[in-house]
């Protein structure tokens, strides 16, 4: 049974943040850090600091020869049961790193001349270069090392979608940046059935199917050496009828066949290609029908009914606010994720009703930072079920929140606008004096987006958002 179901959310994949894992098997889909690392968002750049820091202090301790304290640090890389992740068949079992198996994968790299000869710096190099290290094993890894992050992130969903935890429960270990170490303590944990259960934003996981030796090879590796036999005139080198020469990828491999061993030797001689690999190397975040079959345009539709059937007024104001959380979430992602309930902020004094972290690679969350210098580390939103005109105090109040550290932009969400004219030269006023940009949305253009999402296509909404922020920017 999936997470929604268990706790009644009545809500789609495509309206949670979180995998909606179904807690009787496993998910097969895994935690990248190489996906991780390449990400732009708050909570991915922190995630992926721990990440490294742990690694470096496993290469620090191979390189001293100090393989006591190497091996009492891959120990605490147990069998993670509790993200519901990976290629387990019927109960989840972790199978990627398995009981007693942390000594031998420990082994594994410390033996691995890649390691020795320093060509190996993060943790996904080892997918590239050591044997016996996939998927599996690198997910295992780096879902111990990141745990306390990912508990941080089921409390904040769990906030988000009112469901209960448990106070005073075990985390287990995970590493501590700041203390280079191994950690744990007694904190407030999902727990379901007498078990834990940890959930895995979406917008980070990935299938694994691109930071890998054979794409690494085959695409990058023997390129190389094609060009390389050409030039060398070797005996590999074929000619065509009107005179061009060429290698084919089959005769290199007969000579040159894959192992990990052999593509660490072609590194060492050849780094700009392992770097080339690593830049050009894209991962995109799965999208909601590659990890559940559900129909998306369906979907859009039920909610309009939804959102058109809330009375204004606070009697339904969370109703609403729930509801909005879930259509932003359908809308935004990938741009925008880890939607998280009521910030606070100024020691407490100030909440920002919602906020989610920008993720954004390109498009308009992109461009807003890096081209119209509006920091928006953070997007901000306020919900405002009001049957009355929004007015300057609401403004002012989301205005109140910006800062260069969390973001000078932000959406206010409210039910329509008798006089929108007017609301859009107050945005404007803000804008103009410096405080920030306000976007409104109404009920109409909540509609107007789920007619038009695609999650293949985001032409709509980009020229949407464009439109809208010009009309807020031009004097």
């Amino acid at each position: 049974m999936k997470i929604s179901q268990i706790f009644e959310l009545n809500k789609s994949q495509a309206e949670l943040d979180f995998v909606d894992i179904d807690i009787s098997g496993d998910t097969p889909l895994f935690i990248d850090p190489f996906f991780i690392s390449i990400r732009s968002d708050n909570w991915s750049i922190e995630v992926s600091r721990t990440i490294r820091d742990f690694f470096q202090r496993v290469i620090t301790l191979i390189r001293q020869n100090n393989l006591r304290d190497g091996k009492d640090l891959f120990r605490h890389l147990h069998e993670p049961n509790t993200t519901c992740l990976g290629m387990s068949v019927g109960a989840p079992r972790g199978r990627g790193v398995g009981t007693g198996d942390t000594d031998d994968i420990f082994d594994s790299i410390r033996n691995s001349r890649a390691v020795q000869t320093g060509l190996i710096q993060d943790i996904e190099d080892n997918l590239l270069f050591v044997d016996g290290f996939g998927r599996d094993k690198l997910s295992d890894m780096t879902t111990n090392i990141v745990t306390k992050h990912l508990i941080d992130y089921t409390r904040e969903q769990c906030k988000l979608h009112n469901i209960p935890m448990t106070r005073d429960v075990p985390s287990g270990f995970y590493w501590n940046r700041q203390a280079s170490q191994w950690e744990q303590q007694h904190t407030k944990m999902l727990v379901i059935n007498d078990r834990v259960i940890i959930l895995v934003p979406k917008g980070i996981v990935s299938f694994c199917n691109d930071y890998t030796p054979y794409k690494y090879y085959n695409h990058f590796v023997l390129n190389f050496m094609q060009n390389e036999h050409i030039q060398m005139n070797s005996a590999l080198v074929q000619q065509r009828k009107n005179g061009a020469r060429f290698v084919t990828k089959k005769d290199l491999k007969e000579h040159h066949p894959f192992s990990k061993d052999f593509i660490a030797d072609f590194s060492r001689r050849n780094p700009d290609v392992l770097t080339n690999f690593k830049t050009r190397t894209k991962t995109n975040s799965v999208s909601n029908n590659e990890i559940t079959d559900l129909n998306i345009p369906e979907l859009c539709q039920s909610l309009i009914v939804d959102l058109q059937a809330i009375v204004s007024g606070t009697q339904d104001a969370t109703r609403f606010h729930r509801l909005v959380t879930g259509i932003l979430e359908i809308i935004f992602y990938p741009s925008l994720i880890y939607p998280t309930l009521e910030l606070e902020i100024h020691d407490g004094r100030k909440r920002i009703d919602l906020t989610f972290d920008n993720a954004a690679k390109d498009g308009i969350f992109h461009r807003l930072s890096n081209t119209m210098g509006l920091p928006c580390q953070f997007i901000m939103v306020e919900c405002k079920n009001y049957s009355t005109d929004i007015q300057n105090p609401e403004l002012d109040q989301l205005g109140g929140r910006f800062s260069p550290n969390r973001g000078r932009v932000g959406f206010l969400v409210c039910r329509s606008f008798e006089n929108y004219d007017l609301f859009l030269r107050r945005c404007k006023d803000t804008y103009r004096d410096d405080r920030g940009l306000i976007i409104p949305l109404s009920d109409n253009d909540m509609i107007e987006l789920l007619n038009n999402h695609n999650e293949w296509n985001s032409d709509h909404l980009e020229v949407f958002l464009s439109d809208r922020i010009r009309e807020i920017m031009t004097h």
